[in-house]
């Protein structure tokens, strides 16, 4: 930390890895130190979690507008504990003791401002080592936030710290996740989709939803009488909604995928019936068959991982051959591709991360790997064996020497099985915190599949992703 020349103000990053101090015999009046900060939604989420404040001035722009703000704002007590950075690890730093503060509120601060936080020295006390100091929080365009005067006792001899870098902070936006992918359809034309059999709240509440976010024009495939009683029991408006009447889950499922398999809808949304009965109907219809295994694919947001985390396939291939694993992996690649990324990183999954010849997981591993390489599988990296700390971890990977461009950046996970993978997929969402949605692949049209279990939210997310593909086949068939 260097003093500016012409303040004698010192500037500093937090970010730096070794922290020092002034001690009370080097401060002077008008000494001090400025640092900034960029204010993110996951300082103002975080600030109301630790500290209990869920004013929602602070975390919802509608009610915040309402008050006459432009938008939610930052706690005001986030000033200080700005002011508190800088006191405690930069100016005077280590050794610091807080005595009192005073603030005063001038402005208010918004997620994506830039602040400047500055202290400077108004007096020394030689006899007890205490030092006031001025203090102000501003944006960099000027505007005055908070000003105030803090006393502490200042450190008596030098110090050197490490600042601790196992610290971390995260705030997981679930509803961020589901956003991007409603941002991600906006930009297509509406279709129709036929929701099979939405007789229970959270499959209808789905489709409502959906149609809510204009995502597609339902079809509600189902018995008309028990659709209308789940409604009002409910208290959901169907409106105008298209019903389809069928009389039983059965026939919903083959209804639907006549209506499919005719063009009538683009796409498919499972609703309070079993995988399998909508499954055999669809393979039932020639005209939805394509030359590629079906195989299911969950998205998830996961709160420890960096960006969206692919499953594959943990809802249909009970035991996939290596044959059927090599449709798996080619679906799972095109719909990543669909969802935005360029070149997707596939961890093909196995206990451990070498071949092993009584582990079958691990040839067929190695052998996808291998067919990548060869261009039998196209527009990813695969490789494997991977055990999951190293697929997940690239210190993992560091520590057991594997030199990958997929260990620790993968964008799918390919499970040996579907019981290893449905054993992930719940524990991300279960004891992870991960927000997932689900999709088959490998029909001519994409069908939206959640468990019975899921909720509104979950169903949402899946009928956005069938969306996005569906607008994909539109220019490249599967």
């Amino acid at each position: 930390m260097k003093p500016d020349s012409d303040n004698g103000t010192a500037s500093a990053e937090l970010q730096e890895e070794w922290m020092s101090n002034f001690t009370f015999d080097e401060l002077s009046i008008g000494q001090g130190a400025t640092i900034a900060r960029t204010l993110t939604e996951a300082d103002v989420a975080g600030f109301a979690a630790v500290s209990g404040d869920m004013n929602p001035t602070h975390l919802s722009d509608s009610y915040a507008q309402d008050q006459g703000l432009r938008g939610k704002t930052v706690h005001g007590m986030w000033s200080g504990a700005l002011v508190s950075a800088v006191l405690g690890t930069v100016f005077p730093g280590p050794g610091t003791v807080y005595v009192e503060q005073r603030m005063r509120f001038l402005g208010a601060a918004r997620a994506g401002d830039k602040l400047d936080i500055s202290v400077k020295v108004t007096a020394l006390d030689p006899a007890t080592a205490q030092v006031t100091l001025d203090c102000l929080v501003r944006r960099h365009d000027g505007a005055p936030l908070m000003a105030g005067e803090a006393i502490v006792t200042a450190p008596t001899h030098k110090q050197r710290a490490r600042r601790a870098s196992g610290l971390r902070w995260h705030v997981f936006d679930a509803a961020a996740g589901l956003q991007r992918l409603l941002d991600a359809t906006a930009r297509h034309d509406r279709l129709r989709c036929a929701v099979v059999h939405p007789c229970d709240v959270e499959s209808l509440r789905g489709a409502l939803e959906a149609a809510r976010h204009r995502l597609f024009t339902p079809v509600l495939v189902a018995p008309v009488r028990r659709i209308r009683a789940v409604a009002e029991e409910a208290g959901l408006d169907l409106g105008s909604m298209e019903i389809d009447d069928v009389p039983h889950s059965h026939a919903a499922a083959d209804r639907a995928s006549e209506l499919a398999a005719s063009g009538a809808v683009q796409a498919l949304m499972k609703g309070s019936l079993h995988t399998d009965e909508l499954m055999k109907a669809v393979l039932a219809r020639p005209e939805l068959r394509t030359k590629r295994r079906l195989s299911h694919v969950f998205r998830f947001d996961v709160p420890a991982y960096h960006k969206p985390l692919l499953v594959t396939d943990a809802a249909l291939n009970i035991a996939p051959t290596l044959e059927e694993k090599v449709h798996i992996v080619q679906n799972a690649i095109d719909f990543a591709r669909a969802l935005g990324s360029e070149k997707p990183k596939v961890a093909v999954l196995a206990a451990v991360e070498g071949v092993n010849p009584r582990m079958a997981a691990t040839l067929d591993a190695a052998a996808l790997s291998k067919m990548a390489d060869r261009g039998q599988i196209t527009g990813g990296f695969v490789d494997g064996p991977l055990a999951f700390d190293n697929a997940i971890s690239s210190e993992a990977a560091r520590i057991k020497g594997i030199t990958s461009p997929v260990a620790g950046d993968p964008d799918i996970l390919m499970t040996p099985d579907l019981v290893s993978g449905n054993i992930l997929a719940k524990q991300l969402e279960y004891l992870g915190g991960a927000v997932g949605s689900g999709v088959v692949l490998g029909a001519r049209v994409p069908i939206a599949l959640t468990s019975r279990s899921d909720g509104a939210t979950a169903r949402l997310a899946s009928a956005a992703l069938a969306v996005i593909l569906a607008q994909r086949y539109r220019s490249a068939p599967p």
